[in-house]
């Protein structure tokens, strides 16, 4: 939606008040955000900035979550606090949205979750907190591949208070796959339960995916060539900013696959420890599985290995946290121990947009990190870490998505598998992603009545939706 409408010349802007998400983003500002309001910001021709994120999660833990709030760094918060101790949060939040709608035309609110979340109605500031807060209408989007979409949207409206119902405006479903004729009775069906409409839907496309938001995206991305350079990714339960890999993907002759054991290391050409929100935990989370000692068998033949960020600090010789910025203060950690650099924990963020050049290319990134790295040997500096023949660690996030540094970088490590007869291929990173940003909105024009969607933005909620009692029907 934010790229029809920024095509149709409305200003338009993103918004998520809470995003949990390990996946984020540094704004030009030095903000950090989550990484999926800031490909939206991308879609709607806009600055990314911290208030289209104000709230995001960092989760460290099943049970604790570290706090970044309008950009910076906010402490933590236990899964106890989620109902009842999240007003500052949600005090940032609603100024945050108040200051983008006296800025935009339009603002399009992502909501987390479902708004039928009702043990969390009375803190919640995402959903219909948030729309009460601003008066906003609702659509009530199903994601119909997953199944009983039709009882989850009519479900959804029951299960709210009349306040909050009447400012559900309709339904849009989304990927669904076959005829649409097929479909059409249980619409007509939904809209006389409900007392609203549904405003289009939208067709599954396998050959669409976006920046990865969370730990659903984690499907890689399979070459049909089978002498495919075959990347193996360690799928930490932590995992951070796995978006690192994405340009990797769209390598025609590049196999990606997460890896969560040993048998998925087996064979792999090249192995990449990615980012993680929980180095210590998910390092001893490697060792109890084996996966370290394929790791180093993987790099003693010779064969390369790519840590980035917290995967670049277990490649390293030692860990320390001495402030519990990961959990218990004073944990120290032998690292894997196949690169000369030693990290040490600081509770100050480090967030920013690095350049430069490696492999003779430029080269751009962008860090997001509490560990803070010291050589301790002759490493060869590489990209804000040190590199060790076919060993890589960088610090830099996004640095794949730099073209000629990718394809020079895939030309080594493929001459160093053993594939000498690789060939990159030759598609623009950013040009690809806003092909299918483009994508996005002519399905959105084709598919959505966006005129009426538009229409419900500028005009507020329609008079006179019915309330819903559960279970019950028109």
């Amino acid at each position: 939606m934010c790229r029809a409408l920024a095509r149709r010349g409305v200003r338009v802007a993103p918004f998520k008040a809470q995003n949990m998400s390990n996946n984020s983003m540094v704004c030009a500002d030095g903000a950090e955000i989550g990484r999926a309001q800031w490909v939206q910001a991308l879609a709607a021709r806009a600055e990314p900035e911290a208030a289209m994120n104000p709230v995001l999660l960092k989760p460290g833990s099943d049970r604790r979550s570290h706090v970044v709030v309008m950009g910076e760094p906010a402490g933590a918060i236990e899964s106890y606090e989620f109902a009842g101790g999240r007003v500052r949060l949600a005090e940032a939040a609603f100024a945050a949205y108040d200051d983008l709608r006296s800025r935009f035309d339009v603002v399009v609110c992502e909501g987390a979750g479902s708004p039928a979340e009702i043990n969390l109605r009375a803190s919640d500031y995402v959903n219909m907190g948030l729309a009460r807060h601003g008066g906003i209408p609702v659509v009530v989007v199903g994601d119909i591949d997953r199944g009983g979409v039709f009882a989850a949207m009519h479900g959804t409206v029951a299960l709210l208070e009349p306040a909050d119902q009447r400012l559900i405006a309709g339904f849009v479903i989304n990927k669904f796959r076959g005829d649409v004729g097929l479909l059409k009775p249980g619409l007509d069906m939904l809209e006389e339960l409900s007392g609203r409409r549904v405003f289009g839907v939208l067709p599954w496309r396998p050959d669409l995916w976006l920046d990865s938001e969370d730990a659903l995206d984690l499907e890689g991305r399979r070459s049909t060539h089978q002498a495919a350079l075959r990347v193996a990714v360690v799928r930490f339960p932590r995992i951070s900013n796995f978006t690192d890999i994405d340009a990797l993907g769209t390598e025609p002759d590049v196999d990606v696959v997460f890896a969560g054991n040993t048998r998925a290391l087996q064979g792999a050409d090249v192995i990449v420890l990615p980012g993680t929100r929980a180095t210590i935990a998910d390092l001893r989370w490697l060792r109890e599985r084996g996966m370290d000692e394929v790791v180093l068998a993987h790099a003693r033949a010779g064969r390369p290995v790519l840590g980035i960020c917290g995967g670049f600090q277990m490649l390293g010789r030692m860990i320390t946290d001495p402030d519990g910025v990961e959990g218990a203060a004073g944990a120290s950690v032998e690292g894997l121990g196949m690169l000369e650099v030693d990290t040490r924990f600081s509770p100050q963020k480090v967030l920013r947009l690095p350049e430069g050049s490696a492999l003779g290319h430029p080269v751009e990134g962008y860090e997001i990190h509490h560990g803070r790295i010291t050589p301790a040997g002759g490493a060869e500096e590489f990209l804000g870490g040190a590199r060790d023949g076919a060993v890589y660690g960088t610090m830099w996030h996004g640095s794949l998505e730099s073209d000629g540094f990718r394809r020079a970088w895939l030309r080594e490590v493929a001459s160093a598998a053993g594939h000498e007869d690789f060939t990159p291929g030759t598609e623009d990173f950013a040009d690809l992603r806003e092909r299918r940003l483009d994508l996005l909105g002519d399905l959105v024009e084709e598919h959505l009545d966006l005129d009426a969607l538009l229409e419900l933005a500028t005009e507020g909620v329609p008079p006179g939706l019915p309330s819903l009692e559960p279970g019950a029907s028109r």
